[in-house]
């Protein structure tokens, strides 16, 4: 069987389990994630246990000593043996409960010893990955049509749980979050791992898995973090050590390889023509959710770009809230999402497009010196 049929049966399994489990806790893939659930099930037979005890004896003390039946109230007060029996053995109860809940937690919280670290950073509205051993990071967005969320295409099968760039791991080995955020609080959660953990600016928590199946496992931000909060999924493929490795060689060649053309690229111009076309590509995928395919903006909420006096007069203006974003504002800060030739590129046709015709044409070098500070 090849690793893609592998890979696809896996996560028609992992569905197939999901849709079974509705109406319980996910059991999950992971160690924790297993004694997460046996915990679950242990304190939901526990309170099954009390409740058919409880009702019980309420019930049958209704039918049994109703009015009806002649039954006459006893009158007493102050028994020492109930009150210490009411006592004694919900205590013993909770203290059995809080044995394995309090082992359960204190190994959810051990992320000493791990096999490898990733930083795990929140952005309004994606995921941000950095390879803490590596040169590897990259930027995960929603990969969802527009068009499916505006009902005009049929949704897919994973509606709103699909990205461009997924998160990739090794299985059997323990991997370490260390998880942040750029702006607002958020929540980097995954279901089938028992991982939920804040995302907060300014602040970094720690989380860990060890995944024991290779395959495809989802979930999304668990915070509301802002108009595009339920847009915001994460998408995790565990691989196993060798195809882990695999990958990752490939990815160090990549990164290796865009630091090259970006070298290439300050050197050289490129044309007006080429600029305006990866321009409008990336000002689509990154910008007009914002300020709207026709650059109008939204009145109030986003401003426009079609006619903006900066956008008109203030090259380095422009291009310096593209790569920094504005504080206070729900413009972010694109210079590490996107690369020198991309940031050149919706300058150029931000500032050409929609009747703009400025005539500008913003080369990487351009960006460059504005990013650092010349």
């Amino acid at each position: 069987m090849s690793v893609v049929t592998a890979t696809s049966a896996l996560a028609q399994t992992h569905s197939t389990s999901e849709r079974a489990g509705e109406l319980n806790l996910r059991q999950g893939v992971t160690d924790i994630s297993g004694q997460v659930y046996d915990l679950h099930m242990l304190m939901f037979s526990i309170c099954v246990a009390i409740a058919v005890v409880v009702f019980g004896a309420m019930f049958y003390s209704i039918l049994k000593h109703r009015k009806s039946k002649g039954a006459k109230p006893a009158h007493f007060h102050e028994n020492v043996k109930v009150e210490i029996a009411w006592t004694v053995i919900p205590f013993l109860i909770l203290i059995f409960m809080a044995v394995p809940a309090a082992q359960t937690l204190i190994a959810m919280e051990d992320t000493s010893k791990p096999d490898m670290t990733v930083l795990v950073t929140g952005s309004q509205w994606k995921w941000h990955y950095q390879y803490m051993d590596s040169d590897v990071s990259f930027y995960s967005v929603m990969a969802t049509q527009r068009e499916q969320i505006e009902n005009k295409f049929n949704k897919g099968e994973n509606y709103l749980l699909e990205v461009d760039r997924p998160l990739v791991i090794p299985t059997n080995q323990k991997v370490r979050f260390l998880i942040t955020s750029d702006d607002v609080i958020h929540s980097w959660w995954v279901p089938d791992f028992a991982v939920k953990k804040d995302a907060n600016p300014g602040f970094i928590n720690e989380a860990w898995t060890k995944v024991n199946e290779p395959g495809i496992y989802r979930g999304q931000c668990a915070e509301l973090c802002g108009k595009d909060h339920g847009f915001m999924p994460v998408v995790v493929i565990a691989k196993t050590p060798d195809e882990y490795k695999t990958w990752m060689t490939e990815q160090e060649a990549i990164v290796k390889q865009a630091k090259e053309e970006e070298a290439r690229l300050l050197a050289m111009s490129m044309s007006k023509e080429e600029l305006m076309a990866v321009g409008e590509k990336v000002y689509n995928s990154t910008c007009a959710a914002c300020h709207m395919p026709t650059g109008q903006g939204l009145p109030g909420v986003f401003p426009a770009l079609k006619g903006s006096p900066m956008v008109l007069n203030d090259k380095q203006a422009h291009i310096d809230i593209v790569l920094n974003g504005k504080s206070g504002t729900a413009m972010q800060a694109f210079g590490k999402m996107l690369s020198l030739k991309e940031v050149a590129a919706v300058v150029t046709y931000e500032r050409n497009a929609w009747g703009n015709n400025t005539g500008d044409v913003i080369q990487p070098k351009d960006v460059n010196a504005v990013a650092n500070g010349n």
